[in-house]
């Protein structure tokens, strides 16, 4: 399902979407009908404008934590014109896994919006690329994060886009196995225990978010 103000925009994902194989089952112009038709028909992931009426300031944003609150099974991708990374820190927040929060040029790239929303289908998280460039050079107060050496920062900043361990020895040129490494030592510097209730990748992330 998708939800964005502009007839235009939402007519035009769909029809996007659907040449990427898949199957959309609704379309609205603001959060009231989106969540009304999550209700009466879930889908497997909802597509949300951060920007919707009446106030086009963070209507969306309220409505993706609503959907990831009342409807668990229900991931959620969340779009932006612009890199707000406070928004995508209450998303992240709320509830992690099945969401996302990419930047609106994404939809320019169908072969990269298909991807992120078999991710969040999956149960991961997903965050754009330029959100992660921006945390990264933010001023923030000293902490864990301090710990990491650049490649562990450099490792858990595509953790933190939704990459797999594979997906980042990919894009560095390095093994499975060592990235897993990698990963392993971020853990253990943020002080992420091993835990069958807690998924590590997903609070390393809010750590990172967190700064």
């Amino acid at each position: 399902m998708i939800a964005d103000d502009s007839a235009l925009f939402r007519e035009g994902l769909a029809v996007l979407l659907e040449r990427a194989g898949f199957t959309v089952t609704g379309l609205a112009g603001d959060g009231q009908t989106l969540a009304r038709l999550v209700r009466a028909d879930p889908p497997e992931v909802a597509v949300v404008d951060i920007r919707m009426p009446p106030t086009h300031t963070v209507e969306g944003l309220e409505l993706a934590v609503r959907l990831r609150r009342e409807h668990p099974l229900v991931a959620v991708l969340l779009l932006s014109n612009y890199v707000e990374t406070h928004h995508a820190g209450q998303l992240f927040g709320c509830s992690p896994q099945r969401t996302g929060y990419l930047l609106k040029d994404r939809v320019g790239a169908p072969d990269e919006l298909a991807d992120a929303l078999h991710r969040v289908t999956a149960g991961q998280t997903v965050l754009d690329p330029a959100v992660v460039s921006r945390l990264v050079s933010r001023p923030r107060e000293p902490g864990p994060l301090d710990r990491l050496s650049p490649r562990e920062r450099e490792v858990l900043a595509l953790v933190a886009e939704g990459r797999s361990n594979q997906g980042i020895a990919d894009l560095l040129g390095l093994t499975q196995k060592t990235v897993e490494g990698y990963v392993r030592g971020v853990f253990g510097k943020l002080g992420l225990t091993d835990s069958a209730a807690d998924n590590r990748r997903v609070l390393a992330v809010l750590r990172y978010l967190r700064g």
